[in-house]
């Protein structure tokens, strides 16, 4: 049986360190590409630091990442991009609270960043029969929409759907092997939900751990009909 080789982007977020210790529990090889040097409680096979700015991120990727994902041959790639709430911006109650930098920011992140590492991955995608799993949210479902709020938020994970659906239609075109799909971690215990865990019941709270052994299920059980679709945690799939 063919090693699984892991390469998570975004990977000192908690999710992301989640899934490479537990990955590497499993004895994978794991390799991470983040802003800053891996932590030393996170074992990594491979790390890149890549700090990128807007306007040039584009070009950086398309050198950088996709060298480094040649070389790594990675068999499960995890995107762990995502910001609620950090400085001007706020997960917005109101569309008078929309602030135009704060949302800007919102979609960098929630977005086009991930936008910017899948065109990056395209030429990998195209030839490797790889499993790519990107971090999405259930509120980005529009059907699914019953409560208002989180603008920018809500938004940018909506069109970051809609990618992964787009992604997925191109690489069945050109038959492709590899299978990419949005996923809603559930709520874990992180920066970006630490502003409203006292409104979490424990039940519905998991550390990054626990998230990441169920994320690391459903990337081992990726069937092609679940190409392009959002999914749960759990593996079902969920509306868009």
């Amino acid at each position: 049986m063919q090693q699984r080789r892991l390469l998570v982007l975004g990977a000192n977020s908690a999710i992301g360190q989640g899934l490479l210790s537990y990955a590497k529990q499993q004895g994978a090889l794991v390799a991470g590409v983040s802003r800053t040097p891996a932590p030393e409680s996170v074992m990594v096979d491979d790390w890149l630091v890549l700090e990128l700015q807007q306007g040039e991120a584009a070009a950086v990727l398309n050198t950088v990442v996709a060298d480094f994902c040649r070389q790594f041959q990675p068999t499960d790639i995890f995107i762990c991009h995502g910001v609620l709430q950090q400085d001007r911006l706020k997960a917005e109650k109101t569309i008078r609270q929309l602030d135009e930098q704060a949302a800007l920011h919102s979609w960098w992140v929630n977005y086009l960043l991930p936008a910017l590492h899948l065109q990056a991955l395209f030429g990998y995608l195209q030839q490797h029969p790889c499993r790519v799993l990107v971090l999405s949210a259930k509120v980005g479902s529009i059907s699914d929409n019953s409560l208002g709020g989180w603008y920018s938020y809500r938004s940018a994970k909506a069109a970051l759907n809609m990618l992964v659906k787009t992604l997925s239609i191109e690489l069945s075109r050109l038959k492709a092997s590899a299978l990419v799909a949005a996923v809603h971690p559930g709520t874990t215990e992180s920066l970006l939900s630490a502003p409203f865990l006292r409104n979490i019941p424990p039940s519905q709270l998991q550390t990054p751990a626990q998230t990441a052994a169920r994320l690391w299920q459903v990337a081992t059980e990726l069937q092609p009909q679940q190409h392009g679709k959002l999914l749960h945690w759990d593996g079902s799939v969920l509306p868009f």
